[in-house]
């Protein structure tokens, strides 16, 4: 394991794990997170979360109807939910999905999008490897690289590896986007447990068969799932754990115990309701 950063009087971060949750409570929870965090009520804090059922997240740039299927995904169960970032559409089924916050103006975040990109993608290699997985940062200049995905090929976040993403093989294993706002830093981000092509691209809305028949070929060599990369069927509860430490360990963090405060619970709630589980949000592009 490389070296970790040292940190000299890091705060201390709130660790969460929470159960497989809907889509709107997902993302809910990710914004209340941002606003306890700039209304200085809660610490920086590390989040991990599941989905249930299935859904489709939309960059918040992303025009739905003309990149989604939306009738595919009702007839799959797979709910659509617009995030707070920017960046293509991301399948959330077989997955860790992370979040983090933290104010921007911390002395140990590197600033600008590119370098706190690298400085937590080198936490999220540091926990892989604790699984024995070596996974390579996609570094600036390479083919198919850009902060945030370019769309070069399909609307889907894992058709490419953006800045300091991670590859195994040169396949993208997570897939991440960040905000900042209010002067708090949000990144989440998705680490793949298995990687099914054919769900991502049944959810796409594509020209033709022949674009749908190419995607298809292609998106297994452009992404992999870390049970393909082990062999074996690598758990949630592995992956949440191995990555917590490594991102501790590589960015000189300290977690701590903790849980939501009722105010942010609330706020969460909210969201969910008034804001995520709304048409006027999710397909407002």
């Amino acid at each position: 394991m490389k070296k970790h950063i040292e940190v000299t009087g890091a705060a201390n971060w709130r660790p969460l794990t929470d159960k497989a949750e809907s889509a709107a409570w997902n993302m809910a929870a990710d914004e209340a997170m941002l606003m306890s965090h700039a209304a200085e009520e809660t610490p920086p804090t590390l989040r991990f979360y599941a989905w249930d059922p299935a859904a489709v997240s939309l960059g918040y740039f992303q025009r739905a109807d003309a990149e989604i299927d939306r009738d595919a995904c009702t007839k799959m169960g797979i709910d659509v939910v617009r995030r707070l970032t920017g960046g293509r559409a991301v399948l959330h089924d077989l997955e860790v999905t992370y979040s983090l916050v933290v104010n921007e103006a911390e002395p140990y975040i590197p600033s600008g999008v590119t370098a706190s990109y690298l400085f937590f993608s080198r936490g999220i290699a540091a926990g892989l490897a604790q699984l024995g997985i070596d996974a390579q940062m996609q570094a600036p200049g390479a083919v198919g690289a850009s902060p945030g995905g370019r769309g070069l090929r399909s609307a889907a976040c894992f058709d490419a590896p953006s800045y300091y993403e991670l590859t195994v093989g040169g396949r993208k294993v997570v897939g991440s986007a960040q905000l900042r706002k209010d002067g708090v830093l949000l990144q989440h981000g998705s680490i793949l447990l298995n990687f099914e092509p054919e769900r991502m691209v049944n959810i796409l809305r594509l020209s033709d068969k022949v674009e749908r028949t190419v995607l298809l070929q292609e998106l297994p060599q452009r992404a992999t799932g870390l049970s393909e990369v082990k062999g074996r069927k690598v758990r949630f509860a592995e992956v949440a754990s191995a990555v917590a430490a490594g991102i501790a360990y590589q960015c000189g963090l300290k977690l701590t115990s903790g849980e939501r405060t009722p105010a942010e619970i609330n706020r969460t709630q909210e969201l969910a309701d008034r804001k995520y589980s709304t048409e006027e949000w999710n397909l407002r592009r």
